[in-house]
């Protein structure tokens, strides 16, 4: 890759921010990260981000936005391959990508369901998505086997939530799945993907949750710390 320079814009909490961190770690890329705050956005990141979400990745100053896109490009400049040689296996892998993107907005909105009983149902249907899951995997320990891959980097972040959410309740989502609960294991026994957080992201996925106006928001702020 003929760069000089990455520079990865990101937020403290965003998953997607992580996808393409694990990537880059996967693939021994040297980058900056640099945080903004999403509630006040600087005028330069609006200028770089047409939709004015995390993350962006700056290539030399030139801006690639959408985690997909930018996992995409990394695995198109940037050695080791993540992706599956096979054209029909690497478009299965894109495919589970996008159903982590779907498993991302159901994990919001368990957090923002507003009172117990939707907060019930939204469960029900997380658990559902992870049953589908459950079904797909292998012997393990990651996705594709023993062989890591970009649905390995878009997993890692959706099972690092539960870290901080299996603290305040506990919704049976994991019960009669040990291919999941194996896969969500190694993943966080990863290098790349405990990296690709502070050490203080725990503490601070629980003040976000303690804030939200949501049965999950309060119950998080029953929680110990």
């Amino acid at each position: 890759m003929g760069t000089t320079s990455l520079t990865l814009v990101s937020h403290p909490l965003c998953p997607y921010v992580q996808r393409a961190a694990i990537v880059l770690a996967e693939k021994g890329q040297a980058f900056e990260r640099r945080d903004i705050d999403l509630a006040h956005k600087p005028a330069w990141f609006l200028a770089v981000s047409p939709l004015g979400k995390t993350p962006v990745l700056l290539v030399d100053g030139e801006a690639i936005f959408e985690s997909a896109v930018i996992c995409e490009y990394l695995e198109d400049t940037l050695v080791p391959a993540l992706h599956p040689t096979d054209p029909l296996r690497r478009a299965q892998h894109r495919s589970w990508m996008e159903f982590g993107s779907g498993v991302l907005n159901a994990i919001a909105g368990l957090y923002n369901a507003p009172e117990a009983d939707t907060l019930a149902s939204r469960a029900h249907g997380l658990r559902q998505m992870f049953e589908q899951l459950e079904a797909v995997l292998g012997e393990g320990p990651y996705f594709e086997g023993p062989r890591f891959s970009v649905v390995d980097a878009v997993f890692g972040p959706v099972f690092r939530y539960f870290d901080v959410i299996d603290r305040i309740a506990d919704f049976g989502l994991w019960t009669g799945l040990p291919r999941l609960v194996a896969w969500r294991g190694a993943l966080a026994q990863r290098p790349s993907v405990e990296g690709a957080v502070a050490p203080s992201y725990p503490d601070a996925l629980l003040k976000f949750l303690r804030e939200r106006n949501s049965e999950l928001g309060r119950r998080a702020a029953m929680a110990p710390a």
